[in-house]
C-alpha cells in the first residue's frame, strides 16, 4: 500500500502533489474550535481525549490539509509529572516555582505512559477516525532547549538572560538538566508513535536565541539524543525553529528526517544551507492576515522557491495566528495542491 503524500514527502520521495499542513491548525482561528473550548484551560481541553480528538479533527476536515497535528502543548508531559505550570492565555507557560539548582532534578522523574494516557488515548481516538482516509497523524514534543528555557526562566521571554547565564556559569547542571529533558522527550514521543502517530515535529521555537557555538554545545547534543531514542520505530521526524536561519547547516546535522525553516531565510536559500534534505516551510503568518488575494501572492512565491526538486512540505514559516480567516487557508490549501511542483510526478 502506498504512504500517505504528506510521508513519502518527507522521506523525499517524488509525490503527486506538494503536501500542506500548518502549525497550530488546531484550534486557534477556527471559531468551531473556540465553541467547543469556550473559556476553559487549554490544559483542561488536553486532558479531555474526546474534546482534544475533535479539536485535532477540525482543520482536517475544513481545509482537506495533508497530515492532522495532535492538539496538544509542548509542556504537558511536565505538567502531567507535577513541575508546577500552567498556560495562562495572552501569556503562555508559567512556572510556579522555576528551576534554579541540582535540587530541582528531582522534579523531573522518569515519564511513564500511564502520565499521559490523557494524551495516548487522544492519539487512539484520532487514529480511529482517520483511519478512513489514511491522513497521517504528526505528534510532537517540545526540544530540550526550548523546554529548558521555560522551566528556567519560569516563563516566554525575549532575553534568555537566566537560561545563558545558568548554561555558561554551570554548565555541568545545564546538562544534567538537558539530560533529563531528552529522556523525558524520548519517553513522550514514544508513547504518541506506539499509538499510532505517523511522524513527529520536534519544536525547538527558541533555539534562534543562541549563537551557533552556543547551540552546537547547548542544543545540538541534546536535539541529536532525542532522534537517536525514536530512531528504531522508522517515523519521519521534523525539526523546526524560529529566527534559526542561521543554525540551519547546524540543525540538518541533529538527525532529522526534514527540517522546518521559518520565513526569515527563502525556501531555495534553506535548501541550501540544509543540503540534502527535504524541508518544511515557509509562508510568513502575517502575510495570511491581507485578505485571500495577497495570501495567494505570498503562497506562489513560497511555491517557485521551493523548486521543483522533491523533499517540500509547504507549511507556515510558524503558528497560524489567531485573527486569521480560515477560508484564507482553505485557499491557501486549494493552491498548493493545484499549483506546487516540487517532487510532483
Amino acid at each position: 500500500m502506498t504512504e500517505p503524500v504528506f510521508l513519502r514527502a518527507c522521506r523525499g520521495e517524488r509525490v503527486d502533489h506538494v503536501p500542506v499542513w500548518f502549525m497550530r491548525q488546531a484550534g486557534r482561528s477556527l471559531p468551531e474550535y473556540r465553541a467547543l473550548r469556550g473559556t476553559n484551560s487549554i490544559l483542561d481541553a488536553i486532558a479531555d481525549p474526546e474534546l482534544a480528538c475533535e479539536v485535532t479533527m477540525q482543520p482536517v476536515r475544513r481545509y482537506g490539509v495533508d497530515a492532522a497535528i495532535l492538539f496538544s502543548d509542548i509542556v504537558v508531559p511536565y505538567h502531567a509529572l507535577g513541575f508546577g505550570i500552567e498556560v495562562v492565555p495572552g501569556r503562555g507557560p508559567v512556572i510556579d516555582r522555576p528551576f534554579s539548582s541540582a535540587a530541582d532534578l528531582e522534579r523531573l522523574p522518569e515519564l511513564h505512559e500511564d502520565d499521559v494516557r490523557h494524551v495516548t488515548r487522544t492519539v487512539d481516538l484520532v487514529v480511529e477516525q482517520l483511519a478512513t482516509s489514511g491522513t497521517p497523524l504528526i505528534g510532537f514534543a517540545g526540544a530540550p532547549f526550548t523546554v529548558a528555557s521555560y522551566l528556567v526562566e519560569g516563563g516566554p521571554t525575549r532575553e534568555f538572560a537566566v537560561i545563558k547565564t545558568l548554561m555558561h556559569r554551570e554548565p555541568a547542571l545545564f546538562d544534567q538538566l538537558l539530560d533529563r529533558l531528552v529522556e523525558i522527550t524520548v519517553s513522550f514521543l514514544r508513547a504518541q508513535i506506539r499509538h499510532g502517530a505517523q511522524a513527529v515535529q520536534l519544536f525547538d521555537s527558541w533555539a534562534g536565541s543562541l549563537s551557533r557555538a552556543e547551540y552546537q554545545r547547548f542544543a545540538l547534543p541534546a536535539t541529536k539524543r532525542v532522534f537517536e531514542g525514536i530512531a528504531d520505530l522508522d517515523v519521519p521526524t521534523i525539526l523546526f525553529g524560529v529566527g534559526t536561519g542561521e543554525l540551519l547547516t547546524l540543525m540538518s546535522g541533529a538527525n532529522s528526517t526534514v527540517v522546518g525553516v521559518d520565513w526569515h531565510v527563502d525556501l531555495d536559500e534553506g535548501r541550501r544551507r540544509v543540503g540534502d534534505k527535504p524541508v518544511q516551510g515557509n509562508l510568513d503568518p502575517a502575510r495570511c492576515l491581507g485578505g485571500t488575494t495577497l495570501a495567494l501572492d505570498a503562497t506562489r512565491e513560497v511555491l517557485a522557491k521551493a523548486g521543483t526538486e522533491a523533499g517540500h512540505i509547504f507549511n507556515l514559516g510558524h503558528g497560524v495566528l489567531p485573527q486569521t480567516d480560515p477560508d484564507v487557508l482553505a485557499a491557501i490549501v486549494r493552491v498548493v495542491h493545484d499549483e506546487g511542483k516540487a517532487g510532483v510526478t
